[in-house]
């Protein structure tokens, strides 16, 4: 980046530090460090849920999913606005009534403390993996940008976002959060601006999109059904049905039993706070993912006008350039370039001011389609030759190059001081989320087991010192498990995703009964849980190697459903062992 790029990036993250230090200064109790007091309206309960769900990995991963794979991702959120409105007819009032700090501590009162105590591991098992993939997520960026180790970028990210939440609390991620989703808003409108502002003359928004359809990344709504007899595609991970079944069940789960979502609407000032926060976020996320996913596409559509990297991560091809493939990396590249000159001089002579507008996108006929049909598998031939050497275990490289997509177009394209702007962008997005997910680890674990297992009683004070050292473990944990992160997935937020649904559908079992089934005691949805836990994991190994043909987000209705069938079935069999004993 220039000199300016660095200058903006510095101002706009020491602004945004300062700001939510100060507004969090007199922060020095429980209620104030984890629920800013209880204080917050209806737009900071909608902004901090926002911006922790959005975090780094949805701006910097989610382009390069709509650039691979297209806009299909969008409906992995269609489940979303009826999980909100059941959110505030059940789940909201009794945890507002209660006026509990996690929402684990309502498992005590309606079942035992066994249970609660295993479904807030459960919680901080799943989140704190999570939370490494999304410190990644910038480590990324910082690894790009100045050619670091990834260990130490992830240790210097991690480092920063430690030192800022375990100093300011929830309040400080309160506050900052407001600024920092109309930052990223911001940056995100001036990247697909930029992106349609750069292409040739004569081709505007509708040849992109009709440049997507043509390329299949419009692919909004995909039911699913395919094959020769027409059947569903259980291992299809985004299509309509999983989107609404499994995605309601997998955000039921974690705006209703994940704390760190819990934490932002417990801060509200009231219960009507509470849900006018959560329903407007139902109508909001999937149209901002939508347009999140839209810059994929734009940008995808940009490289057909532009000469397209062989490979957007550009340390791993400076790690081949090391190794024995040195001499064979520079002929392929070569022959990749001639390729790109060829094509693009093609796409260009199409999107001249003499030709119609968009004729590029719908009829390259005769021997310019066929030879850009040639020169496209040769290029695919080409990538994936640069992926198999990457895997070569002599070589030691990393053959995902999803994530660097959206962020190579941006240091190679945008303007002097915008990169420093979407480069802040990517970083704000990851304190919001990340800090108040530190945020939610440190509650639960002194809540929820400090605090319950303690014998005799804490301080206000003391309680505050130890919720810091209780979030400085947890920065700590999530930074290593950060080093885990590129083993999960095809791209960081599909690692993230694919976790969640792990974990997430026997936590909400848990909860369904707890709301729902009066009758079903503790000891029967203990067991439950346990044995439905084991069994998404066994599920989800069987999944990967192609035994069982079963998507990821149909692992929460799996999770959830088993734990509410298998603890009517316990309940039944505890029922007649204790009739039989009174007998």
């Amino acid at each position: 980046m220039s000199r300016p790029d660095w200058i903006v990036l510095a101002l706009t993250l020491a602004g945004i530090i300062g700001y939510g230090l100060y507004k969090s200064r007199a922060t020095k109790d429980l209620d104030g460090y984890f629920l800013s007091n209880r204080t917050a309206p209806w737009y900071m309960v909608l902004l901090g849920i926002m911006a922790t769900q959005a975090s780094a990995v949805t701006f910097l991963s989610a382009p390069g999913q709509a650039y691979t794979d297209g806009m299909r991702f969008v409906q992995y959120y269609f489940g979303l606005p009826l999980a909100m409105v059941v959110l505030c007819i059940s789940f909201v009032p009794v945890f507002s009534r209660l006026k509990v700090y996690t929402a684990y501590e309502f498992l005590e009162r309606r079942f035992d403390l066994k249970t609660r105590t295993l479904t807030s591991f459960l919680f901080l098992l799943q989140r704190g993996l999570s939370t490494g993939i999304s410190i990644a997520a910038p480590s990324i960026i910082l690894s790009s940008l100045l050619g670091w180790d990834l260990l130490w970028t992830t240790i210097i990210m991690g480092g920063l976002l430690i030192i800022y939440t375990v100093t300011g609390g929830a309040r400080a991620v309160a506050y900052t959060q407001q600024l920092q989703m109309i930052i990223i808003f911001s940056g995100m409108a001036i990247a697909g601006y930029v992106c349609v502002h750069r292409l040739p003359e004569g081709v505007g928004l509708s040849q992109i999109l009709h440049i997507g359809g043509k390329a299949g990344k419009m692919n909004i709504i995909t039911t699913g059904f395919s094959g020769k007899g027409g059947g569903f595609d259980w291992n299809d991970r985004y299509n309509l049905l999983s989107g609404i079944i499994g995605g309601f069940f997998l955000q039921l789960s974690y705006f209703g039993a994940d704390q760190s979502q819990v934490g932002r609407y417990l801060t509200a000032r009231s219960l009507g706070e509470s849900r006018l926060g959560l329903l407007l976020n139902g109508l909001v996320k999937v149209p901002m993912q939508f347009l999140i996913l839209l810059v994929g596409v734009m940008v995808f559509a940009f490289y057909h006008f532009n000469r397209e990297p062989l490979f957007f991560n550009k340390s791993q091809l400076e790690i081949l350039a090391h190794s024995k493939y040195k001499d064979s990396l520079a002929l392929l590249n070569n022959r990749y370039n001639a390729l790109e000159t060829e094509r693009v001089g093609i796409f260009a002579g199409e999107a001249d001011p003499g030709h119609e507008a968009g004729s590029s996108v719908s009829g390259i006929g005769g021997s310019g389609a066929s030879r850009l049909q040639e020169i496209e598998r040769e290029k695919a031939g080409n990538k994936a030759t640069i992926r198999r050497w990457l895997d070569d275990k002599t070589v030691g490289g990393d053959s995902n190059d999803t994530n660097y997509i959206f962020l190579r177009f941006v240091t190679d394209f945008l303007p002097v001081g915008l990169v420093g702007l979407l480069i802040a962008v990517i970083f704000l997005a990851a304190w919001g989320s990340i800090a108040a997910t530190l945020n939610s680890l440190a509650s639960c674990t002194i809540v929820d087991f400090h605090r319950r297992f303690s014998r005799g009683g804490l301080s206000g004070k003391k309680e505050y010192r130890l919720s810091q050292m209780y979030t400085l473990f947890w920065g700590i944990f999530c930074v290593a498990a950060a080093q885990l992160a590129y083993k999960l997935g095809n791209s960081l937020i599909e690692a993230v995703n694919v976790l969640g649904s792990l974990f997430y559908g026997p936590i909400l079992g848990i909860f369904l009964v707890a709301f729902f089934r009066k009758r079903i005691g503790g000891r029967a949805v203990f067991i439950s849980a346990i044995v439905v836990e084991a069994g998404v994991l066994v599920l989800n190994m069987l999944s990967r190697k192609g035994i069982v043909p079963l998507g990821f987000l149909w692992f929460n209705v799996v999770g959830a459903v088993g734990v509410v069938v298998l603890s009517e079935v316990l309940q039944v069999g505890i029922n007649k062992i204790n009739l039989s004993k009174n007998k």
